[in-house]
């Protein structure tokens, strides 16, 4: 069951060089869900008002 290496040792072991380099890396600040949670609130409630508002000025309401 298990899997054959397709890459060579050597070829392995530059592979892990090089994804331990960190070149590629960036420092991310934290994620935080209450925060994206009050963006999505904050644009749902605009798009509604804007869309009562389009209905209200087309007399559907």
């Amino acid at each position: 069951m298990f899997e054959e290496n397709k890459l060579t040792k050597e070829d392995q072991e530059r592979v892990d060089q090089y994804l331990d380099s960190g070149f590629n890396s960036i420092e991310r600040k934290p994620f935080k869900p209450l925060r994206l949670l009050a963006v999505i609130w904050v644009v749902v409630a605009l798009l509604g008002f804007v869309s009562w508002y389009i209905g209200k000025q087309a007399g559907y309401l």
